[in-house]
C-alpha cells in the first residue's frame, strides 16, 4: 500500500468520523424547539422507506422502473417478521435467511 493510499484512507475516515461527531457536539449546547424535535422524529421512517422502496425497483435509463422480484420475494417474510415481533434484529435475520434461501434454490 502506497503512502498516498494510506493518507487517503485515513482522511476519508476522519471526514466520516467528523460528520458524525460534529453535529452532536454543536447541538449539545443548543436548545432545540419542540416542533423541530417532532419534525425530526419522522426522518428515520422516511429514510428507511426510501431505502426499502429503492431496493425493490430496478432502474433502466429512459424507461420506467421495473420490479426486483428477488428482493420483493425476500422482503415478504421480513415484513411478516417485523409485524409479528416488532424487532429489527428479527427483520434483518429473516431477510438475510430469505435471500440466502432464494439464491440457494436458484430463484435469485
Amino acid at each position: 500500500m502506497t503512502k498516498y493510499v494510506l493518507v487517503t484512507i485515513l482522511l476519508c475516515g476522519l471526514v466520516t468520523w467528523l460528520s458524525r461527531v460534529v453535529p452532536f457536539a454543536v447541538i449539545k449546547n443548543l436548545t432545540v424547539p419542540k416542533w423541530l424535535i417532532n419534525f425530526l422524529s419522522f426522518v428515520p421512517v422516511a429514510i428507511m422507506t426510501a431505502i426499502f422502496v429503492e431496493s425493490l425497483l430496478t432502474y433502466h435509463a429512459g424507461q420506467w422502473p421495473g420490479f426486483n422480484l428477488e428482493n420483493i420475494t425476500a422482503s415478504i417474510p421480513a415484513i411478516l417478521a417485523g409485524v409479528l415481533t416488532k424487532s429489527l434484529l428479527a427483520v434483518v435475520i429473516t431477510g438475510v435467511i430469505a435471500m440466502a434461501l432464494l439464491r440457494l434454490v436458484g430463484w435469485g
